[in-house]
């Protein structure tokens, strides 16, 4: 082909190209506009504190609004099972906690199946349980309590924020290790528990760090015992269960963002950086510091065998706890 000819040929090509619209175009960076980021519970309560802390400073990181929408209810449930609905792209997430691996084990139906339906994007941090007793309990170390409790079999109550719920089954997880029988008394929510204990309708109760440190404070509940593996800094006087009662004892009600199941790698990746970022940030250690929220971090890939890891073991404690099958 002459010269010209090429010539003439390119003028033609890029004049079609300008009339039809089908230049190829590079695909704009992901994020592109806001993301969604459910949150399963009610607003102000202390998965939401935590998922909004994190949202604030992942929104500078990705250039884009993260704006969390509350759909409480059914311990989580039906968030989790609403995200699934939503298209594979990035732009509807779920902060989950461990109720996504409990729930299938607890309920007949929950809409979602926390290893297929969902691709793990990162785990972002964890609340220890404390073993709390009523101020005229006499027991003052978890030792005690238990000592009493197999004293007494099934004339000891325990409250919870529901039925397998993770307060429920830390509780039963410890009955069943040491031995001995006690009621539980299921509430709708953490705070209704909280007031029987406090007024002594129940004895004791095994609850998340950041809602108890406010009567702790006051005079109104008696921490026995943590259940991480190392002392809080918000209650270091407090020994571990581990230390205490159950060596090697650990139960931790984590938290983590999870996407639809299919989400292209690029986004899950993009999204993990600005988990691991946000969780660097002194703002953020300083803010879930004082709640006594321990952060983790970590690989989508270390996330997913997590949840893998953590639905086996809930759900053996799920069975030994009889809470199956409650709806």
């Amino acid at each position: 082909m002459k010269t010209g000819t090429r010539f003439l040929a390119s003028i033609c090509a890029a004049a079609l190209v300008t009339l039809t619209g089908i230049a190829p175009a590079k695909a704009a960076a992901w994020p592109a506009k806001p993301v969604k980021l459910l949150v399963g519970f009610a607003p102000g309560g202390p998965t939401d504190v935590v998922a909004r802390i994190l949202a604030e400073e992942m929104s500078r990181n990705l250039g884009q609004p993260i704006i969390v929408e509350n759909k409480a209810g059914a311990a989580g449930n039906i968030a989790a099972a609403s995200l699934i609905q939503a298209p594979a792209d990035g732009y509807t997430l779920l902060y989950n906690t461990s109720s996504i691996v409990i729930a299938p084990w607890v309920y007949k139906q929950v809409g979602f199946d926390p290893l297929k339906d969902f691709t793990p994007i990162g785990l972002t941090a964890a609340v220890p349980l404390v073993l709390a007793v009523n101020m005229k309990v006499k027991a003052n170390s978890a030792r005690e309590l238990f000592d009493m409790i197999k004293g007494k079999p099934g004339q000891l109550n325990y409250a919870s924020s529901g039925t397998g719920a993770i307060e429920h089954l830390t509780a039963a997880n410890m009955l069943s290790i040491v031995g001995g029988e006690a009621v539980h008394i299921p509430y709708k929510g953490t705070a209704p528990a909280q007031v029987d204990l406090i007024a002594g309708a129940t004895q004791f109760t095994t609850t998340t760090l950041n809602t108890v440190i406010a009567p702790v404070k006051a005079g109104n509940l008696k921490p026995l015992a943590i259940t991480s593996k190392t002392r809080s800094p918000v209650m270091p006087d407090v020994p571990t269960v581990d230390e205490s009662l159950i060596p090697g004892f650990e139960s931790l009600a984590w938290q983590g963002i999870v996407a639809p199941a299919g989400t292209p790698a690029d986004v899950v990746e993009t999204l993990n950086k600005a988990i691991a970022k946000a969780l660097q940030s002194d703002t953020v250690k300083e803010k879930l510091a004082q709640q006594g929220t321990i952060i983790l971090g970590g690989s989508a890939a270390e996330y997913d065998a997590y949840i893998r890891s953590e639905y086996k073991r809930w759900g053996e404690v799920v069975k030994a706890s009889g809470a199956q099958h409650v709806n």
